[in-house]
């Protein structure tokens, strides 16, 4: 039986080679999210690799033209920030929604933005889902919430994607090919039950947010203003003659469309719902969070535009 470790590293090079060492590894640094799913046994893993003591990954820096937030930055820190808050007052609305305050103390940036994707049927104990079958998510032949045996649909529920896609936001990513900067969104795959697109090793170092003119627009639907995860989170942002829609909760990958400034709202709600993989896997109907859909994309439309 493989004995359990815990590893501390100090560097993102460290890191990575301590997981070709330990190849069934998890990464922590918050841990808010991963320590419940192991409880649950949703996640397995024997080797987590510690990131919080990497100096590199708790910067934050604010330059003439762009926002750096290294991802071990916890969100209650982000929160408190004034200039990040002045800067971007959106980013600061969707922190104070996620969790609580206590769970925010730890809750870090990289953490929420890697958040795996979840389903009513999956994020349960594991007796529970031995009762009730295993769906595609746990080694089951079926996606309980769809019914098919192809797909799963789990949402992805990272309140802080939305936004900071709806900014342009770019993430800087450690691997073995060195480090790179992409536009956050394309760390999504689509896949429920391999919700990013990063190779195994792979660190989220840092997001960067460029300073630019825009209007941003945030809402979030739960069924308690604490704790709960999202059920839809609407993002919408207007600048020059360019709104860009984000949608999270609603589908295994953030929805992103943008439109310009001419095109019609009731043009715009039709086109960003039919986009969106909404299934029954919230304890919200599908019906009801596709309407609401349409209720946040005008109303944030009427606010900024």
């Amino acid at each position: 039986m493989m004995e359990n470790k815990y590893l501390i590293a100090k560097s993102c090079s460290q890191a990575i080679e301590m997981s070709k060492s330990n190849p069934d590894f998890s990464y922590i640094s918050g841990g808010t999210d991963l320590m419940i799913n192991k409880y649950q046994k949703n996640n397995i893993s024997k080797t987590l690799i510690d990131l919080s003591e990497i100096t590199e990954m708790k910067n934050l820096q604010i330059k003439e033209d762009k926002v750096i937030i290294a991802c071990a930055v916890s969100l209650s820190e982000l929160e408190k920030n004034k200039k990040i808050n002045s800067l971007f007052p959106s980013l600061n609305k969707a922190i104070k929604s996620i969790a609580s305050p206590l769970i925010r103390n730890s809750a870090t940036i990289g953490g929420n933005l890697l958040c795996d994707n979840r389903c009513m049927y999956y994020n349960q104990s594991e007796w529970w889902r031995e009762a009730v079958g295993n769906c595609l998510k746990c080694e089951g032949d079926i996606c309980i919430a769809s019914g098919g045996k192809r797909n799963c649909f789990a949402k992805m529920v990272s309140d802080l994607a939305a936004v900071l896609i709806s900014l342009n936001a770019l993430v800087s990513v450690v691997n073995n090919d060195g480090e790179k900067i992409i536009p956050l969104e394309d760390i999504y795959s689509g896949d429920g039950i391999y919700p990013h697109s990063l190779s195994a090793e792979s660190i989220l170092k840092e997001v960067v947010i460029p300073k630019r003119d825009s209007k941003v627009f945030f809402k979030k639907l739960r069924e308690r203003k604490t704790l709960e995860f999202t059920s839809l989170t609407c993002a919408i942002s207007v600048r020059d003659n360019n709104i860009r829609i984000v949608l999270g909760g609603v589908d295994p990958k953030p929805v992103v469309l943008d439109f310009d400034k001419d095109v019609t709202i009731e043009e715009i709600i039709v086109k960003s719902s039919k986009k969106c993989r909404i299934v029954k896997n919230d304890l919200y109907s599908r019906k009801y969070r596709k309407k609401m859909i349409g209720v946040f994309i005008k109303q944030g439309l009427k606010k900024i535009l």
